[in-house]
């Protein structure tokens, strides 16, 4: 990662306090992979907005130092929060410069508080006062798996990476072949074809559109509309196995009994959410968690 940030997210709190963090703002050109990697609609800008963090990028070789992580997924959980998106040169843009997941603070910065801007070190020091109030919250999920966005970027090198199988074997192309031979020349195809189905995507080593939920009318495999549906099919007949299925995919219950289940839904209702970084499941955050201290 360069030295800067991107001038986004300045009313969060860790920019406000203690310290006020001023930054000076400079307009930097749009790094190529930045369009290279770019998932969204339309083309990004020429030049963006950006603040130097630290006086110098630590460059090893002519490799810049890694981003904290990529932007896919990294807010998969309600424990995890985007401080400061990083001017890099490696990764998409919104890649993260500092993040915080559950109690941990993840600075991505290379150079010491010696060699920060004035700016930077506030915003250093803020964030270390930002993470205290969360000690004690371990993160509500590991990653076990990669966000759905991921699909968009692979679909691209499908047939090279499928061209790799043939030399190693234990190489699982994440984009299933018969996909890849379908959309063969055509990367945009592919990339069309995911995006057209993007709520249907889930993982199990390779990644998948799910027909079966595709083929119960429903709009969403990650929205609780959907949890609450494939509970309440449990007890029609026509549908009941194909609910099962769907619960056992996505969730981590294996209530034997439609009472169960509705029972498990009702009193967690308010505290279910869907990872796809975290197995593609629905997931229930722990009693008292996202109180603050």
């Amino acid at each position: 990662m360069k030295d800067a940030a991107h001038a986004e997210s300045l009313e969060h709190e860790v920019f406000q306090k203690p310290f006020k963090v001023e930054p000076e703002f400079e307009y930097r050109d749009t790094p190529p992979n930045y369009h290279r990697r770019h998932l969204g609609e339309g083309k990004l800008p020429d030049k963006m907005k950006v603040w130097r963090v630290q006086d110098h990028s630590k460059v090893y070789g002519k490799i810049p130092n890694s981003v904290v992580a990529c932007a896919y997924g990294f807010t998969d959980s309600l424990d995890a929060e985007v401080l400061a998106k990083g001017f890099n040169t490696g990764k998409e843009y919104g890649a993260v410069g500092v993040g915080r997941h559950g109690n941990y603070l993840q600075w991505g910065y290379s150079l010491p508080p010696s060699k920060m801007t004035d700016a930077g070190r506030k915003f250093f020091l803020n964030c270390i006062c930002y993470i205290n109030k969360f000690d004690g919250k371990a993160p509500l999920i590991r990653r076990t798996s990669t966000h759905r966005l991921d699909t968009m970027r692979l679909a691209r090198s499908a047939e090279a990476l499928w061209q790799r199988r043939k030399n190693d074997e234990s190489f699982l192309p994440f984009i299933p072949e018969d996909l890849t031979k379908k959309f063969s020349g055509d990367p945009n195809g592919l990339v069309q074809y995911y995006k057209d189905n993007l709520e249907f995507i889930y993982r199990d080593r390779q990644f998948h559109i799910d027909s079966e939920l595709k083929s119960l009318g429903l709009n969403s495999n990650r929205s609780l509309d959907t949890l609450e549906r494939l509970i309440g099919l449990l007890q029609d007949d026509t549908h009941a196995d194909t609910a099962r299925r769907l619960l056992t995919r996505y969730t981590n219950q294996s209530f034997q009994s439609a009472d169960d289940w509705k029972r498990w839904f009702e009193d967690n209702r308010d505290r279910i959410f869907f990872s796809d970084v975290g197995g593609y499941k629905f997931l229930v955050i722990p009693e008292g968690y996202l109180d603050k201290k």
